[in-house]
Protein backbone atom coordinates (compact mmCIF):
# COMPACT_ATOMS: atom_id res chain seq x y z
CA UNK A 1 0.00 0.00 0.00
CA UNK A 2 1.73 3.15 -1.23
CA UNK A 3 -1.22 5.52 -1.29
CA UNK A 4 -1.83 7.94 1.55
CA UNK A 5 -5.26 8.10 3.14
CA UNK A 6 -7.02 10.69 5.27
CA UNK A 7 -10.29 10.92 7.20
CA UNK A 8 -11.89 12.53 10.23
CA UNK A 9 -11.15 10.56 13.40
CA UNK A 10 -13.82 12.24 15.51
CA UNK A 11 -17.57 12.62 15.22
CA UNK A 12 -18.88 15.93 13.84
CA UNK A 13 -20.32 18.66 16.04
CA UNK A 14 -17.68 18.75 18.78
CA UNK A 15 -15.48 21.63 19.86
CA UNK A 16 -12.42 19.82 18.48
CA UNK A 17 -11.93 17.68 15.42
CA UNK A 18 -9.08 15.30 14.59
CA UNK A 19 -8.07 14.32 11.08
CA UNK A 20 -5.86 11.28 10.68
CA UNK A 21 -3.45 10.90 7.75
CA UNK A 22 -1.51 7.69 7.08
CA UNK A 23 0.83 6.58 4.31
CA UNK A 24 4.16 7.29 2.68
CA UNK A 25 3.17 10.86 1.71
CA UNK A 26 1.62 11.79 5.07
CA UNK A 27 4.35 14.20 6.25
CA UNK A 28 4.59 16.03 2.91
CA UNK A 29 0.81 16.35 2.53
CA UNK A 30 0.34 17.82 6.01
CA UNK A 31 3.35 20.12 5.59
CA UNK A 32 1.53 21.74 2.66
CA UNK A 33 -1.00 23.07 5.17
CA UNK A 34 1.60 24.59 7.47
CA UNK A 35 4.54 26.92 7.52
CA UNK A 36 6.90 24.15 8.61
CA UNK A 37 8.04 20.82 7.19
CA UNK A 38 7.37 17.70 9.24
CA UNK A 39 9.56 15.38 7.19
CA UNK A 40 12.48 15.58 9.62
CA UNK A 41 10.54 16.00 12.86
CA UNK A 42 11.19 13.52 15.63
CA UNK A 43 8.73 10.71 16.14
CA UNK A 44 6.00 10.95 18.77
CA UNK A 45 6.18 14.73 18.97
CA UNK A 46 3.40 17.32 19.02
CA UNK A 47 3.75 20.63 17.19
CA UNK A 48 1.68 23.78 17.50
CA UNK A 49 1.18 25.35 14.07
CA UNK A 50 -1.13 27.42 11.93
CA UNK A 51 -3.04 25.86 9.05
CA UNK A 52 -3.15 27.86 5.81
CA UNK A 53 -5.27 27.68 2.69
CA UNK A 54 -3.35 27.04 -0.58
CA UNK A 55 -1.65 30.10 -2.07
CA UNK A 56 1.59 31.18 -3.69
CA UNK A 57 2.59 32.47 -0.28
CA UNK A 58 1.29 31.24 3.03
CA UNK A 59 -2.31 32.02 2.12
CA UNK A 60 -5.07 32.77 4.60
CA UNK A 61 -4.95 31.42 8.11
CA UNK A 62 -7.48 28.60 8.33
CA UNK A 63 -6.98 27.59 11.96
CA UNK A 64 -4.45 26.96 14.71
CA UNK A 65 -3.81 23.29 15.38
CA UNK A 66 -1.73 20.66 17.11
CA UNK A 67 -0.01 18.24 14.75
CA UNK A 68 1.22 14.89 16.13
CA UNK A 69 3.91 12.94 14.25
CA UNK A 70 4.24 9.14 14.22
CA UNK A 71 7.00 7.34 12.31
CA UNK A 72 6.56 3.88 10.79
CA UNK A 73 6.37 1.25 12.13
CA UNK A 74 5.56 2.81 15.51
CA UNK A 75 2.08 4.10 14.71
CA UNK A 76 -1.46 2.77 14.86
CA UNK A 77 -1.36 1.70 11.20
CA UNK A 78 2.33 0.81 11.10
CA UNK A 79 2.87 3.57 8.52
CA UNK A 80 4.05 7.18 8.70
CA UNK A 81 1.05 8.90 10.29
CA UNK A 82 -0.07 12.36 11.31
CA UNK A 83 -2.99 13.49 13.43
CA UNK A 84 -4.22 17.07 13.04
CA UNK A 85 -6.18 18.38 16.04
CA UNK A 86 -8.05 21.54 15.11
CA UNK A 87 -11.38 23.17 15.89
CA UNK A 88 -14.46 21.10 15.11
CA UNK A 89 -15.98 23.48 12.56
CA UNK A 90 -17.33 21.54 9.58
CA UNK A 91 -15.91 24.25 7.31
CA UNK A 92 -12.41 23.85 8.76
CA UNK A 93 -12.50 20.05 8.62
CA UNK A 94 -13.84 20.05 5.05
CA UNK A 95 -11.19 22.55 3.95
CA UNK A 96 -8.35 20.56 5.54
CA UNK A 97 -9.55 17.38 3.84
CA UNK A 98 -9.88 19.23 0.53
CA UNK A 99 -6.28 20.42 0.71
CA UNK A 100 -5.00 16.98 1.69
CA UNK A 101 -6.77 15.38 -1.28
CA UNK A 102 -5.27 18.06 -3.54
CA UNK A 103 -1.87 16.98 -2.23
CA UNK A 104 -2.41 13.39 -3.37
CA UNK A 105 -4.20 11.82 -0.43
CA UNK A 106 -7.46 9.98 -0.85
CA UNK A 107 -10.36 9.62 1.54
CA UNK A 108 -10.10 6.49 3.65
CA UNK A 109 -12.68 3.77 3.29
CA UNK A 110 -14.67 2.77 6.40
CA UNK A 111 -12.35 1.00 8.84
CA UNK A 112 -9.33 1.33 6.54
CA UNK A 113 -6.97 2.63 9.24
CA UNK A 114 -7.61 -0.46 11.36
CA UNK A 115 -7.46 -2.65 8.26
CA UNK A 116 -4.00 -1.29 7.50
CA UNK A 117 -2.98 -1.92 11.12
CA UNK A 118 -3.98 -5.57 10.62
CA UNK A 119 -2.29 -5.90 7.22
CA UNK A 120 0.89 -4.32 8.59
CA UNK A 121 1.03 -6.78 11.48
CA UNK A 122 0.15 -4.31 14.24
CA UNK A 123 -2.70 -6.55 15.40
CA UNK A 124 -4.39 -9.78 14.36
CA UNK A 125 -7.93 -9.98 13.01
CA UNK A 126 -9.59 -10.71 16.35
CA UNK A 127 -7.82 -7.71 17.91
CA UNK A 128 -8.94 -5.52 15.03
CA UNK A 129 -12.53 -6.56 15.66
CA UNK A 130 -12.02 -5.79 19.35
CA UNK A 131 -11.33 -2.15 18.41
CA UNK A 132 -14.90 -1.85 17.10
CA UNK A 133 -16.24 -3.57 20.23
CA UNK A 134 -14.26 -1.21 22.45
CA UNK A 135 -15.71 1.83 20.68
CA UNK A 136 -19.22 0.38 20.99
CA UNK A 137 -18.85 -0.64 24.65
CA UNK A 138 -21.49 1.00 26.83
CA UNK A 139 -20.68 -0.44 30.26
CA UNK A 140 -17.80 -1.83 32.28
CA UNK A 141 -18.50 -5.45 31.38
CA UNK A 142 -18.41 -4.96 27.60
CA UNK A 143 -15.44 -2.58 27.97
CA UNK A 144 -13.45 -5.15 29.96
CA UNK A 145 -14.20 -7.93 27.47
CA UNK A 146 -13.16 -5.75 24.51
CA UNK A 147 -9.97 -4.64 26.28
CA UNK A 148 -9.09 -8.24 27.10
CA UNK A 149 -9.46 -9.21 23.44
CA UNK A 150 -7.60 -6.11 22.23
CA UNK A 151 -4.70 -6.90 24.55
CA UNK A 152 -4.43 -10.34 22.93
CA UNK A 153 -5.81 -12.66 25.62
CA UNK A 154 -8.09 -14.42 23.12
CA UNK A 155 -5.30 -14.54 20.53
CA UNK A 156 -2.92 -16.09 23.09
CA UNK A 157 -5.48 -18.74 23.99
CA UNK A 158 -5.95 -19.60 20.31
CA UNK A 159 -2.17 -19.72 19.83
CA UNK A 160 -1.90 -22.29 22.62
CA UNK A 161 -4.66 -24.39 21.05
CA UNK A 162 -2.97 -24.20 17.64
CA UNK A 163 0.34 -25.30 19.18
CA UNK A 164 -1.37 -28.31 20.73
CA UNK A 165 -3.06 -29.14 17.43
CA UNK A 166 0.27 -28.86 15.61
CA UNK A 167 1.80 -31.26 18.13
CA UNK A 168 -1.05 -33.70 17.54
CA UNK A 169 -0.73 -33.35 13.77
CA UNK A 170 3.05 -33.81 13.89
CA UNK A 171 2.77 -37.05 15.86
CA UNK A 172 0.31 -38.44 13.35
CA UNK A 173 2.47 -37.34 10.42
CA UNK A 174 5.46 -39.16 11.95
CA UNK A 175 3.32 -42.25 12.36
CA UNK A 176 2.48 -42.08 8.65
CA UNK A 177 6.09 -41.48 7.59
CA UNK A 178 7.36 -44.48 9.53
CA UNK A 179 4.34 -46.73 9.16
CA UNK A 180 6.49 -49.48 7.59
CA UNK A 181 8.61 -49.71 10.77
CA UNK A 182 6.44 -51.75 13.08
CA UNK A 183 9.01 -51.60 15.90
CA UNK A 184 8.79 -47.77 16.08
CA UNK A 185 5.91 -45.99 17.79
CA UNK A 186 5.76 -42.21 17.63
CA UNK A 187 2.13 -41.75 18.57
CA UNK A 188 0.51 -43.54 21.48
CA UNK A 189 -3.20 -43.57 20.52
CA UNK A 190 -4.26 -43.27 24.17
CA UNK A 191 -2.10 -40.19 24.59
CA UNK A 192 -3.39 -38.76 21.30
CA UNK A 193 -6.99 -39.31 22.41
CA UNK A 194 -6.38 -37.57 25.73
CA UNK A 195 -4.74 -34.59 23.99
CA UNK A 196 -7.54 -34.34 21.40
CA UNK A 197 -10.19 -34.42 24.13
CA UNK A 198 -8.35 -31.73 26.12
CA UNK A 199 -8.16 -29.44 23.07
CA UNK A 200 -11.80 -30.07 22.15
CA UNK A 201 -12.94 -29.35 25.71
CA UNK A 202 -11.29 -25.95 25.66
CA UNK A 203 -12.64 -25.14 22.19
CA UNK A 204 -16.14 -26.09 23.33
CA UNK A 205 -15.84 -23.97 26.50
CA UNK A 206 -14.87 -20.98 24.39
CA UNK A 207 -17.85 -21.59 22.09
CA UNK A 208 -20.19 -21.91 25.09
CA UNK A 209 -18.95 -18.57 26.44
CA UNK A 210 -20.58 -16.92 23.40
CA UNK A 211 -23.97 -17.08 25.16
CA UNK A 212 -22.54 -15.17 28.09
CA UNK A 213 -20.82 -12.72 25.76
CA UNK A 214 -24.03 -12.01 23.86
CA UNK A 215 -25.99 -11.54 27.09
CA UNK A 216 -23.41 -9.04 28.35
CA UNK A 217 -23.33 -7.12 25.06
CA UNK A 218 -27.09 -6.91 24.61
CA UNK A 219 -28.03 -6.78 28.29
CA UNK A 220 -28.88 -9.79 30.47
CA UNK A 221 -32.64 -10.34 29.90
CA UNK A 222 -34.75 -10.04 33.06
CA UNK A 223 -38.51 -10.68 32.74
CA UNK A 224 -40.89 -9.05 35.24
CA UNK A 225 -43.96 -11.31 35.47
CA UNK A 226 -47.02 -11.82 37.64
CA UNK A 227 -50.77 -11.29 37.76
CA UNK A 228 -52.39 -8.03 36.71
CA UNK A 229 -52.03 -5.06 39.08
CA UNK A 230 -49.30 -6.57 41.25
CA UNK A 231 -46.96 -3.64 40.45
CA UNK A 232 -44.84 -4.89 37.52
CA UNK A 233 -44.90 -1.59 35.61
CA UNK A 234 -44.30 0.38 38.81
CA UNK A 235 -41.27 -1.80 39.53
CA UNK A 236 -39.88 -1.28 36.00
CA UNK A 237 -40.27 2.49 36.35
CA UNK A 238 -38.55 2.48 39.75
CA UNK A 239 -35.66 0.33 38.54
CA UNK A 240 -34.89 2.44 35.47
CA UNK A 241 -35.75 5.76 37.12
CA UNK A 242 -38.27 6.80 34.48
CA UNK A 243 -42.00 6.56 33.76
CA UNK A 244 -41.33 4.03 31.05
CA UNK A 245 -44.50 1.96 31.51
CA UNK A 246 -48.11 3.08 32.06
CA UNK A 247 -49.26 2.55 35.64
CA UNK A 248 -52.99 2.20 36.29
CA UNK A 249 -55.40 0.52 38.70
CA UNK A 250 -57.23 -0.87 35.67
CA UNK A 251 -56.48 -4.58 35.17
CA UNK A 252 -54.79 -5.54 31.91
CA UNK A 253 -53.22 -2.12 31.21
CA UNK A 254 -49.98 -3.66 29.90
CA UNK A 255 -50.76 -5.70 26.81
CA UNK A 256 -47.32 -5.98 25.24
CA UNK A 257 -43.77 -6.33 26.45
CA UNK A 258 -41.87 -3.13 27.30
CA UNK A 259 -38.07 -3.22 27.47
CA UNK A 260 -35.60 -0.90 29.17
CA UNK A 261 -31.95 -1.30 30.19
CA UNK A 262 -29.98 -0.29 33.24
CA UNK A 263 -26.61 -1.05 34.78
CA UNK A 264 -26.02 -2.86 38.04
CA UNK A 265 -22.41 -2.89 39.23
CA UNK A 266 -21.15 -2.15 35.72
CA UNK A 267 -23.21 -4.89 34.02
CA UNK A 268 -26.10 -4.08 31.70
CA UNK A 269 -29.46 -5.74 32.35
CA UNK A 270 -32.42 -5.64 29.98
CA UNK A 271 -35.69 -5.51 31.94
CA UNK A 272 -38.86 -6.69 30.21
CA UNK A 273 -42.23 -5.61 31.63
CA UNK A 274 -44.93 -8.07 30.59
CA UNK A 275 -48.70 -8.39 30.40
CA UNK A 276 -50.37 -9.60 33.58
CA UNK A 277 -51.18 -13.30 33.84
CA UNK A 278 -54.89 -14.03 34.23
CA UNK A 279 -57.82 -15.74 32.53
CA UNK A 280 -59.30 -13.37 29.94
CA UNK A 281 -61.60 -13.43 26.93
CA UNK A 282 -60.00 -10.29 25.49
CA UNK A 283 -58.21 -11.43 22.33
CA UNK A 284 -55.61 -8.63 22.39
CA UNK A 285 -54.83 -9.17 26.07
CA UNK A 286 -54.49 -12.92 25.44
CA UNK A 287 -51.83 -12.19 22.80
CA UNK A 288 -49.98 -10.11 25.42
CA UNK A 289 -50.14 -13.02 27.89
CA UNK A 290 -48.70 -15.37 25.27
CA UNK A 291 -45.85 -12.91 24.82
CA UNK A 292 -45.34 -12.96 28.59
CA UNK A 293 -44.73 -16.70 28.47
CA UNK A 294 -42.38 -16.18 25.51
CA UNK A 295 -40.49 -13.54 27.53
CA UNK A 296 -40.13 -16.00 30.43
CA UNK A 297 -38.68 -18.56 28.04
CA UNK A 298 -36.11 -16.11 26.64
CA UNK A 299 -35.17 -14.49 29.97
CA UNK A 300 -32.20 -15.60 32.04
CA UNK A 301 -33.64 -14.10 35.23
CA UNK A 302 -37.34 -13.90 36.14
CA UNK A 303 -38.74 -11.48 38.73
CA UNK A 304 -42.02 -13.08 39.85
CA UNK A 305 -44.23 -10.47 41.53
CA UNK A 306 -47.26 -11.12 43.69
CA UNK A 307 -49.10 -9.20 46.42
CA UNK A 308 -50.66 -12.21 48.11
CA UNK A 309 -49.76 -15.86 48.49
CA UNK A 310 -49.77 -17.59 45.08
CA UNK A 311 -51.79 -20.76 44.68
CA UNK A 312 -50.02 -24.11 44.66
CA UNK A 313 -50.80 -24.42 40.93
CA UNK A 314 -49.32 -20.97 40.18
CA UNK A 315 -46.19 -21.72 42.17
CA UNK A 316 -45.73 -25.12 40.55
CA UNK A 317 -46.16 -23.63 37.06
CA UNK A 318 -43.64 -20.84 37.70
CA UNK A 319 -41.05 -23.18 39.23
CA UNK A 320 -41.37 -25.48 36.24
CA UNK A 321 -41.06 -22.67 33.69
CA UNK A 322 -38.00 -21.22 35.48
CA UNK A 323 -36.21 -24.48 36.30
CA UNK A 324 -33.03 -23.45 34.43
CA UNK A 325 -33.29 -19.73 35.19
CA UNK A 326 -32.65 -17.36 38.03
CA UNK A 327 -36.07 -17.05 39.72
CA UNK A 328 -36.66 -14.25 42.24
CA UNK A 329 -40.05 -14.48 44.00
CA UNK A 330 -41.06 -10.98 45.15
CA UNK A 331 -43.82 -10.00 47.54
CA UNK A 332 -44.77 -6.46 46.55
CA UNK A 333 -46.83 -3.81 48.37
CA UNK A 334 -45.41 -4.67 51.80
CA UNK A 335 -46.13 -1.04 52.74
CA UNK A 336 -49.71 -2.26 53.19
CA UNK A 337 -48.61 -4.91 55.70
CA UNK A 338 -48.17 -3.98 59.34
CA UNK A 339 -46.06 -7.07 59.86
CA UNK A 340 -44.56 -9.85 57.79
CA UNK A 341 -47.06 -12.32 56.33
CA UNK A 342 -47.42 -15.63 58.12
CA UNK A 343 -47.27 -17.68 54.93
CA UNK A 344 -44.29 -18.77 52.80
CA UNK A 345 -43.67 -20.62 49.55
CA UNK A 346 -42.77 -24.29 49.40
CA UNK A 347 -39.26 -25.39 50.49
CA UNK A 348 -38.31 -26.00 46.85
CA UNK A 349 -38.89 -22.35 45.95
CA UNK A 350 -36.24 -19.62 46.36
CA UNK A 351 -36.58 -17.21 49.31
CA UNK A 352 -39.20 -14.48 48.92
CA UNK A 353 -37.91 -10.91 48.71
CA UNK A 354 -40.27 -8.33 50.24
CA UNK A 355 -40.42 -4.89 48.59
CA UNK A 356 -42.59 -1.87 47.98
CA UNK A 357 -42.18 -0.87 44.33
CA UNK A 358 -44.37 2.21 44.86
CA UNK A 359 -42.21 3.61 47.67
CA UNK A 360 -38.88 2.17 46.49
CA UNK A 361 -38.49 0.03 49.59
CA UNK A 362 -35.79 -2.71 49.45
CA UNK A 363 -35.00 -2.00 45.78
CA UNK A 364 -31.28 -1.91 46.57
CA UNK A 365 -31.66 -5.47 47.95
CA UNK A 366 -33.46 -6.44 44.75
CA UNK A 367 -30.67 -5.04 42.54
CA UNK A 368 -28.10 -6.97 44.57
CA UNK A 369 -30.23 -10.11 44.27
CA UNK A 370 -30.47 -9.70 40.47
CA UNK A 371 -26.70 -9.27 40.22
CA UNK A 372 -26.10 -12.36 42.39
CA UNK A 373 -28.48 -14.39 40.23
CA UNK A 374 -26.48 -13.40 37.14
CA UNK A 375 -23.26 -14.45 38.89
CA UNK A 376 -24.76 -17.78 39.93
CA UNK A 377 -25.81 -18.43 36.34
CA UNK A 378 -22.24 -17.79 35.17
CA UNK A 379 -23.26 -14.68 33.23
CA UNK A 380 -20.85 -12.46 35.13
CA UNK A 381 -17.53 -14.17 34.67
CA UNK A 382 -14.06 -13.20 35.71
CA UNK A 383 -13.11 -10.85 32.89
CA UNK A 384 -9.55 -12.17 32.95
CA UNK A 385 -11.15 -15.26 31.37
CA UNK A 386 -11.67 -15.30 27.62
CA UNK A 387 -15.29 -14.62 26.65
CA UNK A 388 -16.37 -14.90 23.01
CA UNK A 389 -18.70 -12.10 21.86
CA UNK A 390 -18.30 -12.27 18.08
CA UNK A 391 -20.62 -14.46 15.96
CA UNK A 392 -17.82 -15.08 13.43
CA UNK A 393 -15.58 -16.42 16.19
CA UNK A 394 -18.39 -18.59 17.54
CA UNK A 395 -19.00 -20.07 14.09
CA UNK A 396 -15.30 -20.90 13.65
CA UNK A 397 -15.07 -22.48 17.11
CA UNK A 398 -18.19 -24.56 16.45
CA UNK A 399 -16.74 -25.85 13.17
CA UNK A 400 -13.40 -26.62 14.87
CA UNK A 401 -15.33 -28.57 17.53
CA UNK A 402 -17.02 -30.63 14.79
CA UNK A 403 -13.65 -31.48 13.22
CA UNK A 404 -12.19 -32.42 16.61
CA UNK A 405 -15.19 -34.61 17.39
CA UNK A 406 -14.47 -36.55 14.19
CA UNK A 407 -10.82 -36.90 15.26
CA UNK A 408 -11.88 -38.24 18.68
CA UNK A 409 -14.34 -40.68 17.09
CA UNK A 410 -11.64 -41.77 14.64
CA UNK A 411 -9.17 -42.44 17.46
CA UNK A 412 -11.78 -44.53 19.25
CA UNK A 413 -12.27 -46.79 16.19
CA UNK A 414 -8.55 -46.84 15.29
CA UNK A 415 -9.00 -44.87 12.07
CA UNK A 416 -5.89 -44.50 9.92
CA UNK A 417 -3.57 -41.57 10.58
CA UNK A 418 -4.01 -39.97 7.14
CA UNK A 419 -7.78 -39.57 7.67
CA UNK A 420 -7.26 -38.23 11.19
CA UNK A 421 -4.67 -35.75 9.94
CA UNK A 422 -7.12 -34.29 7.44
CA UNK A 423 -9.64 -33.42 10.17
CA UNK A 424 -6.88 -32.05 12.37
CA UNK A 425 -5.65 -29.79 9.57
CA UNK A 426 -9.20 -28.53 9.03
CA UNK A 427 -9.58 -27.80 12.76
CA UNK A 428 -6.27 -25.94 12.68
CA UNK A 429 -7.26 -23.89 9.63
CA UNK A 430 -10.65 -23.09 11.15
CA UNK A 431 -9.11 -21.71 14.35
CA UNK A 432 -6.63 -19.71 12.27
CA UNK A 433 -9.53 -17.98 10.52
CA UNK A 434 -10.32 -16.15 13.77
CA UNK A 435 -7.01 -14.31 13.97
CA UNK A 436 -6.38 -14.21 10.23
CA UNK A 437 -3.42 -16.59 10.47
CA UNK A 438 -4.52 -18.26 7.27
CA UNK A 439 -4.91 -16.34 4.03
CA UNK A 440 -8.20 -14.57 4.59
CA UNK A 441 -10.38 -13.81 1.56
CA UNK A 442 -10.52 -10.12 0.68
CA UNK A 443 -14.32 -10.28 0.76
CA UNK A 444 -14.20 -11.38 4.40
CA UNK A 445 -11.77 -8.58 5.30
CA UNK A 446 -13.92 -5.98 3.56
CA UNK A 447 -17.03 -7.25 5.34
CA UNK A 448 -15.33 -7.03 8.74
CA UNK A 449 -13.86 -3.56 8.36
CA UNK A 450 -16.71 -1.88 6.50
CA UNK A 451 -18.87 -2.11 9.63
CA UNK A 452 -16.35 -0.12 11.67
CA UNK A 453 -17.77 3.20 10.45
CA UNK A 454 -21.33 3.59 11.61
CA UNK A 455 -23.40 6.77 11.37
CA UNK A 456 -24.30 9.35 8.82
CA UNK A 457 -21.54 11.81 8.13
CA UNK A 458 -21.52 14.04 5.09
CA UNK A 459 -18.57 16.01 3.82
CA UNK A 460 -19.71 17.91 0.76
CA UNK A 461 -17.92 19.70 -2.05
CA UNK A 462 -14.40 18.48 -1.42
CA UNK A 463 -12.34 19.68 -4.37
CA UNK A 464 -13.60 21.26 -7.55
CA UNK A 465 -14.88 17.82 -8.57
CA UNK A 466 -17.18 17.92 -5.51
CA UNK A 467 -16.12 14.71 -3.84
CA UNK A 468 -19.01 13.66 -1.64
CA UNK A 469 -18.79 11.20 1.20
CA UNK A 470 -22.20 10.10 2.42
CA UNK A 471 -22.15 7.31 4.92
CA UNK A 472 -25.19 5.09 5.51
CA UNK A 473 -27.77 5.93 8.16
CA UNK A 474 -27.38 2.42 9.47
CA UNK A 475 -23.83 3.07 10.61
CA UNK A 476 -22.31 4.90 13.61
CA UNK A 477 -19.18 6.98 13.32
CA UNK A 478 -16.03 5.14 14.28
CA UNK A 479 -12.61 6.67 14.37
CA UNK A 480 -10.75 3.51 13.24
Amino acid sequence: MTDTICAPATAPGGALGIIRVSGSNAFTAVSSLCSVSFANCAANTVHFTRLYTPSKGLGEVLDEALVTIFHAPHSYTGEDSVEISCHGSSYILNKVLEILVQQGCRMARPGEFTQRAYLNGKMDLSQAEAVADLIASSNKATHDIAMSQLRGHFSSELARLRDQLLKLTSLLELELDFSDHEDLEFADRTELLSLAQEIDSRVMNLALSFETGQALKQGIPVAIVGKTNVGKSTLLNQLVGDDRAIVSDIHGTTRDTIEETMEINGVQFRFIDTAGLRQTSDEVEQIGIERTYAAIQKARIVLWLFDEKPSIEEESDMLQRCAQKGLVPILNKVDREEKSPSWSLSPSAPPVLKISAKHGRALSDLRLCIFDQAKNLGLIANFSDVIVTNARHYDALSRAHSHLQRVISGLHIQLSGDLLSEDLRQALDTLSEITGGQITPQETLNNIFKHFLRGQIKYHNLLKNQIVINFSKKNKFFKG
